[in-house]
């Protein structure tokens, strides 16, 4: 076994591992950024619409507020896109080159959805004091369906890529016949598109309620921080239980479908019944594990229902066409830490759920406001997990069954790529370090703005105006006008 894992790894070319860890780099940098702009537009709106339908000026600035970090999330994005985008093409050529008439329909679906959001973000930008409360509105509710169409365009070619079909094989081994509607509608689509999505919003939902968590902590216990808390992290608690019944399908899906994935996932190494499950633990070459809790027969029971539930073995396929004992390690964990974080996120969402029933009112304590801050990040750390699971665990195929990794590689020399990876870390750095301080320059501003509220002698700042009305109009002139007339419409409701 040792000779055998000796001699795949001396074969596999040297530009091999930096292909792969550009990859894997830019890909962890970008999904960071994907809840944002697959969910922070459906947030945003829903305040939005509270806003609108209650005359609440507070909705409304929490609105236009989150409205403007969406552009510069969207901004980022375009740059982390637009690079991986191009390394498809540069490090892969193999798999564009042989694969791309198959499944390159979801990446134009994507490419066609970016412009449709790019369009539809500036309209909704724009539209603030320009447009007809309710125009303006309707104009920005077509942008959460952009982006998930983006979305079903990405992971349509990924579910592809674990499952592919649509296509048959002439005598040169190249796809011919090609179905477009079964490439992109594989038996993995389903589950893993679901899950992707419900993941976005409850991730963004988190960590927007996080944000307002930390200021409730640090005493900020005003109707904005309590209405800024309470919306994103009430949709982000309905989705937890959501997540974990999809969750459980995919895994299962995984199961029926990718049967040495889920080895490699439950680090199971013989082929057998009333497997056990393992949490965490290591997977060594000669198949035994050590360390990790040991809960009998419980694998075996989380696939099939049942004790006497076969599950298939790393040790079913030959050497070459499974991941090795690290890389089912590493899938392992980065499994169990996505199940355990989704677990702890639904404890604090029954929390949530209770205080609210018994008291109809945000919970008191300071614990509480603590986990939710944490929630964020740990959702960040999830989604990393989930797509560590989903690629490492595919190993060695990076078309699975059809092509391997290195068999797609470009050939470009090993040194110019460690190049390029070097160039590629020092720019993203500066990207998230110019990103994070546009945020707190728009944070510090803000606070600025609401100071000048409560002072009546102070200079009235842009930002302190309703989201309706003239620029530049005094607030208490504003906040003295009807309801109706706040928001830049009628007493009467007509947008």
């Amino acid at each position: 076994m040792h000779t055998t894992t000796a001699l795949l790894a001396n074969a596999a070319p040297p530009q091999l591992l930096p292909a792969r860890q550009l990859m894997a780099f830019t890909l962890a940098s970008h999904i960071l950024l994907v809840p944002f702009g697959v969910a922070l537009p459906c947030i945003t709106l829903l305040m939005h619409h509270r806003g609108l339908r209650r005359g609440d000026d507070v909705a409304l600035k929490l609105a236009r507020r989150w409205s403007a970090v969406m552009a510069v999330q969207f901004a980022i994005g375009v740059v982390t896109g637009t690079v991986l985008s191009f390394e498809f093409g540069l490090l892969w050529p193999g798999m564009m080159g042989r694969w791309g008439d198959v499944f390159g329909l979801g990446f134009g679906v994507e490419a066609w959805a970016f412009f449709l959001e790019a369009v539809l973000i500036a309209i909704y930008l724009y539209g603030w004091r320009r447009l007809k409360p309710w125009t303006h509105f309707w104009l920005g509710l077509p942008l959460p369906l952009a982006a998930l169409l983006g979305a079903f365009g990405i992971i349509a070619a990924n579910s592809w890529m674990n499952t592919p079909q649509g296509f048959t094989l002439d005598a040169a081994g190249r796809p011919v016949d090609v179905d477009v509607r079964q490439a992109i509608f594989t038996p993995m689509f389903g589950p893993e598109y679901w899950h992707f999505a419900v993941a976005m919003f409850l991730t963004a939902g988190y960590v927007v309620a996080g944000v307002y968590a930390v200021g409730l902590l640090r005493g900020r216990r005003d109707r904005y921080h309590r209405l800024g808390f309470a919306l994103p992290f009430t949709a982000a608690a309905i989705l937890t239980p959501i997540q974990l019944v999809l969750g459980d399908s995919i895994a299962r899906s995984v199961f029926h479908k990718q049967p040495v994935k889920f080895a490699a996932t439950e680090v199971v190494w013989k082929t057998d019944t009333h497997v056990p499950e393992y949490i965490f633990g290591r997977l060594h070459p000669d198949g035994t594990v050590s360390g990790g809790l040991r809960i009998p027969q419980l694998d075996s029971v989380l696939a099939g229902f049942r004790p006497g539930t076969r599950v298939s073995g790393l040790s079913s396929v030959p050497p070459e066409d499974r991941p090795t004992a690290t890389q089912a390690t590493i899938v392992h964990w980065a499994f169990d830490v996505m199940v355990i974080i989704g677990s702890l996120l639904a404890l604090l969402a029954l929390w949530y759920a209770w205080y609210w029933w018994r008291h109809r009112d945000l919970p008191r304590s300071r614990w509480f406001y603590r986990c939710a801050a944490v929630a964020g990040a740990a959702c960040l750390v999830a989604v990393e997990c989930g797509w560590i699971t989903t690629e490492v665990g595919r190993q060695p195929w990076i078309v699975y069954g059809h092509m391997r990794v290195s068999e797609a590689v470009t050939a470009t020399g090993a040194s110019s790529l460690w190049t390029m990876f070097t160039v590629v870390v020092v720019v993203y750095v500066a990207i998230f370090a110019s990103f994070l301080a546009v945020l707190l320059k728009m944070r510090t501003r803000w606070r600025i703005a609401d100071a000048s509220e409560t002072s009546a002698t102070a200079p009235q700042a842009p930002e302190a105006d309703t989201p309706y009305g003239p620029r530049g109009e005094p607030l208490a002139t504003v906040t003295g006008a009807p309801p109706g007339e706040r928001h830049g419409r009628p007493p009467g409701g007509a947008s």
